[in-house]
């Protein structure tokens, strides 16, 4: 691993719990400064304060991703005094319908899009002005498998990570004349406060430590997509090049559901 740059800067959502946690501590260090945000104030100062045990200096903020201007105005503030040099799009939430209903609701459906895919623009957009002036800067976009083929069962989640997905496509296609390196991260089931709601099967199901070690290993190797397990990200990017009507009967053959958070 590259050693760490003194000033170097990283800024990490949905810090306060699972995957983006997990990534916090594994950036923590001495001479890094993290800027974590994460709706949950309580964990989110958890998290903060193990970061800074680690060394770090850590700048923390409760705040939802899904509110553009507030998020923007702590980031300008957090890069006042220096560049950001990475960050990571991580925040995220999911639902779906109900036990034996099959609709979710417009609240339901419109927070994920609010939060898994809007967050993620409003997140990244603010700090393209700076990478594309400085020529340099990486961006980490957490998606999923979910994005590859909808899952039956979580439409709007599933929608909302497509979305997410190719926009972090489309951003490294744009911005790598300028320098900036993206990744589009879409790992499948890992232990997490959010995995722990789903009712039914998780195949392939990864500890939360692996999930967080493959990929930092992704982000730092510069990798432009992060997709595992392979035999789930392969299966869904089959499963949607088949035709429709036998690609459903697969989906719909892994029965779940998600209680709402």
């Amino acid at each position: 691993m590259p050693p760490i740059p003194e000033r170097k800067r990283i800024v990490i959502t949905g810090a306060s719990s699972g995957l983006g946690a997990a990534l916090a501590q594994l950036y923590a260090a001495s001479g890094r400064k993290l800027g974590l945000i994460g709706r949950n104030e309580t964990r989110l100062a958890a998290v903060a304060a193990l970061c800074r045990d680690a060394g770090a200096e850590v700048d923390a903020a409760a705040l939802d991703v899904g509110e553009a201007d507030p998020l923007a105005a702590w980031l300008g503030e957090f890069g006042r005094d220096g560049p950001i040099d990475l960050v990571i799009a991580n925040a995220g939430t999911s639902a779906g319908p109900a036990p034996g209903s099959m609709a979710e609701g417009l609240e339901l459906a419109s927070r994920q899009v609010r939060t898994n895919l809007l967050g993620v623009m409003h997140t990244i957009e603010p700090l393209l002005p700076s990478f594309i002036a400085r020529g340099q800067g990486q961006i980490a976009v957490v998606s999923s498998v979910a994005g590859y083929r909808g899952l039956p069962y979580s439409p709007a989640y599933s929608a909302s990570k497509a979305g997410a997905r190719m926009y972090g496509e489309s951003l490294r296609a744009l911005l790598a004349p300028a320098g900036i390196a993206v990744t589009v991260v879409c790992p499948g089931f890992f232990s997490s406060p959010m995995t722990d709601r789903f009712k039914g099967g998780t195949p392939f199901l990864y500890s939360l430590e692996r999930t967080a070690t493959i990929v930092r290993r992704g982000i730092d190797n510069r990798r432009r997509r992060v997709a595992f397990p392979w035999p789930l990200a392969a299966a869904l990017r089959i499963a949607d090049l088949l035709p429709a009507r036998l690609g459903d009967a697969i989906m719909r053959a892994n029965r779940f559901h998600i209680i709402p958070s």
